[in-house]
Parts: structure tokens; sequence; C-alpha cells
């Protein structure tokens, strides 16, 4: 008999206790910067080398944290069910775990690409800085999807999502668009489980929508738990 296929969607909250910093503060502000200096293609034709040591400082920190017990339970469902895990996160925690399937919706950060060919993408984990170049001669940049750029993993994330016999969502607010609208490709009565410490929606908006107020390293181990008793 075929697995059942379980559709995990992954924001910020999921990385948070491996102690990496959430991409901006209650403030909005990196460092005093204004999130649209360092994230959106204005801001690195203004000031590459801000935007560059950005991330710069996000993949450093990211070389010295390991996946959490949130990470490590959502492998341990794939003896019994078929999971796909869509993430809003430019880390690299689910792989470091062991998750199988994996993807970016926003790109990586381990990763970087050409300005002129976004399909020229290298393995990156130093430090990005101008004059670091592709084949053809060209600046490379941070392999992440920027505010106002299109989000080319979207259509098949809608695929997978559109498959989901059950859907988890884990550590995002569901507020950052178009990656909170994958919920809407579920089809009618599938489960919903919305794992986060400070839920942002209402079990009356969906059908079999369940809601654990926990943190990922506590709420997805005991749901995974669940899931696997139940298989």
């Amino acid at each position: 008999m075929a697995k059942k296929k379980i559709v995990v969607l992954t924001g910020a909250g999921m990385s948070a206790e491996s102690g990496l910093k959430t991409f901006r503060d209650a403030d909005g502000l990196w460092e005093g910067h204004d999130v649209m200096e360092v994230a959106s293609p204005q801001g690195f034709s203004r000031n590459p080398e801000l935007v560059l040591e950005f991330y710069n400082q996000r993949r450093r920190q990211l070389l010295q944290v390991s996946p959490n017990a949130g990470h490590q339970a959502l492998v341990d469902l794939e003896p019994y069910f078929q999971v796909d895990i869509i993430t809003q996160n430019i880390d690299n925690l689910h792989e470091k775990a062991g998750s199988s399937s994996v993807l970016h919706l926003h790109g990586e950060l381990l990763k970087a690409r050409s300005i002129i060919d976004e399909n020229l993408v290298l393995d990156w984990a130093e430090d990005l800085v101008l004059g670091d170049l592709d084949p053809q001669g060209y600046q490379l940049r941070p392999h992440v999807v920027w505010f106002g750029e299109m989000v080319p993993m979207l259509v098949p994330a809608m695929r997978i999502t559109e498959a989901a016999d059950i859907l988890l969502i884990i550590g995002t607010s569901m507020q950052v668009y178009p990656a909170a609208s994958l919920i809407n490709y579920v089809s009618s009565g599938t489960p919903i489980y919305f794992i986060d410490p400070r839920p942002t929606v209402q079990s009356s908006q969906f059908d079999n929508l369940s809601i654990r107020a926990e943190k990922a390293a506590i709420g997805v181990p005991k749901l995974v738990k669940t899931l696997i008793d139940h298989a």
C-alpha cells in the first residue's frame, strides 16, 4: 500500500531554536538598516557591499549551528510517510538533519548565483564579496529571493501541496505571500496541523485545522509521535 503524503511548510520559527536569528527583529531592522536596504534588488544596486555583508554574517552563523529536535523529528516520519518539506528558510538545517525532499521557496544561503543568469548557481559556503565572479565574469549575488522578485519555486510548491494527505505548518506566521497562499491548495478535508508558539490562524478558518501553541522543538516531536502511532 502506498504511503500517505505529508507536506510540511516551515518558516523562521522552525530554525529559531537552533540559534538562528529570525530574518528581522520586531522593529523590522537589521543593525539599524531597513530590510529593503539589504534584501531587495534596489538595495543591492545602491550598496552591494552592505547586502553581501548582511548575508555573509548570516552564512557564518549558519555554519555554527545544528538542527534541533523539530528538524530531526520530521526525518523520523520518512519510514512511515512520503514527506515533502517546503521551507521559506534559506538555511540547510532540514538537509543536515537528514530530510530527503526539501524545496526552498526563497533560495539557499549556501549558494550564490550570477547577477545575469539566474540559472547559473554555485555552492558557496564562504564570504561572498565584490569581485567574486561567475565563469562569464559577472558578479555573483546571494541565491535568495529578494523583496519584489518572482518566486520561481512557487508553482512546484503548489503542485506538491495539492497532493498532500496531511499538511503540517510549522513556525510561520502565514502572513508572508505568496508562501501563505499554499494552504489554499490542499484538498477540502485534508488534516492541517499548525505549530507555532503564537498562532496567527484560528481553527474556524479551515476544515480539520488543529493548532498547537508550542515551539517547533517541542511541538513537532509530539505531533510526529502521534502521526506515527496512527500510521
